[in-house]
């Protein structure tokens, strides 16, 4: 028996542990890596509960048009004054009581809070939105860098056989005296010049693998590795500016954002308006009460029974001008969202522009980087293969593969560079990021 209620604690201890564990992608693809970070990341889940709280106040506000309801129960000992001064009596008496009130008018302030509320709760899922959208541009460059990463480790790998190849060429030559020393100690010094530039290149690898880990915020111990995309394309298809300037206009959460801004800016100068008005109350309380040794104790109850309705009317007078103040700031508060406004779209276009612009030079460079490349490929093999057979020396097939090392890294830079900008341009035209 004990042993059995042993496993059950252990079983019950592991579930635990288990649902707590989180639940990761099968595969981290681009698309997995966005969906993860928008749905666990902290700084998003912050914004979700600020928007939570908004939707509780909504609630209240439109609770405010009911009436309210408070109810009251004392004990005590009555207190009697006498001739030899004020002495408790002992006596027990008891008192029970509610009130309640209602707003009837109050120049629409009860309607314009819920108003303000509701507009309060969508603006804050509009600030959810906008921060996906940061964290999801975040999340394509740290990709996108590890995948250039791995793919000038192969070209790197590639050198570095090709190098180790010539080492191997070169010992041979060296021992039939074919070779002189220099060469081959030259021959010697780049093949570890490769070896470091593969392991910089590794490493580099490995800090921006841990750079993406931590932008989603996973356990140090997690082994994360992306999945590469079958290919990675360079598309030259643009959208026009002014279009993609308008789509950005009409659906970027930024942008609605400083519209409801405004909105709600104007709807909070009508309640504080409202604060000027009379305002007019329905109020009305119950109350009895009982004492002890004054009769049976219900009959006391429904004797002192009373039960005064009535209305109230608030008129403000003269609040040292408390009221005008917040009504002038309300204004302001008006004027200043519509520049807000005004510098969100203005600012929301220059964007866009220097989007634009950015991949126009993208695919500009990433067109002469691949020229560049394929002719320095080009040449540095017929440089090697003369080399193999002795027609020229060691330093110029030197120059040639230092220029197609250079050659492989701008083409890889443009290339990645210019993948970036498209996927971003085409975010702000409302696509969703894809590599596919």
């Amino acid at each position: 028996m004990e042993r059995k209620f042993s496993f059950l604690i252990f079983l019950c201890m592991a579930l635990e542990i288990f649902s707590q564990t989180p639940n990761y992608p099968a595969a981290w693809t681009l698309e997995n890596c966005i969906e993860y970070a928008k749905e666990n990341t902290i700084s998003i889940n912050s914004l979700r509960l600020s928007k939570n709280a908004a939707q509780q106040d909504l609630l209240q506000a439109k609770d405010a048009k009911y009436p309210n309801l408070n109810g009251t129960v004392s004990q005590g000992l009555f207190a009697v004054n006498g001739s030899d001064g004020l002495h408790m009596t002992g006596t027990q008496s008891q008192s029970i009581g509610a009130n309640s009130s209602m707003t009837l008018y109050h120049a629409n302030y009860i309607k314009n809070n819920e108003v303000s509320k509701d507009l309060l709760v969508q603006m804050a899922d509009l600030s959810v939105q906008e921060a996906q959208n940061n964290i999801t541009l975040t999340i394509t460059q740290a990709f996108l860098n590890i995948l250039m990463n791995q793919e000038n480790i192969i070209s790197l790998e590639n050198v570095l056989k090709t190098t180790q190849t010539q080492l191997k060429q070169g010992d041979q030559l060296y021992k039939a005296g074919s070779l002189s020393k220099l060469n081959y100690l030259q021959i010697q010094s780049q093949v570890a010049q490769d070896q470091y530039n593969l392991t910089a290149a590794q490493n580099n690898l490995r800090t921006n693998t841990v750079n993406l880990k931590q932008i989603l915020q996973l356990p140090s111990a997690y082994d994360f590795q992306i999945v590469k995309p079958d290919s990675i394309m360079v598309d030259d298809q643009l959208k026009t500016l002014q279009e993609v300037q308008n789509l950005a206009q009409n659906q970027r959460p930024e942008v609605k954002y400083g519209e409801l801004n405004v909105e709600n800016s104007n709807t909070n100068l009508k309640m504080t308006k409202a604060s000027i008005q009379p305002t007019l109350s329905l109020t009305g309380n119950i109350s009895t009460n009982y004492s002890n040794g004054n009769g049976n104790y219900f009959n006391q109850l429904g004797n002192n029974f009373y039960m005064p309705i009535g209305l109230s009317l608030g008129i403000p007078i003269y609040n040292n001008r408390i009221y005008k103040t917040q009504i002038e700031k309300s204004k302001i508060a008006i004027e200043q969202a519509n520049l807000d406004l005004l510098n969100t779209k203005t600012v929301l276009n220059q964007q866009v522009e220097q989007s634009f612009i950015n991949l126009q030079n993208a695919l500009s460079q990433y067109d002469s980087a691949f020229k560049q490349m394929d002719i320095s490929k080009q040449s540095y093999d017929i440089v090697n293969a003369q080399m193999k057979i002795g027609s020229i020396d060691y330093v110029q097939l030197q120059q040639q593969r230092l220029l197609y090392i250079q050659s492989v890294q701008n083409y890889l830079q443009a290339k990645y560079t210019a993948v970036l900008n498209k996927q971003i341009y085409e975010f702000y035209a409302g696509n969703p990021i894809n590599l596919k």
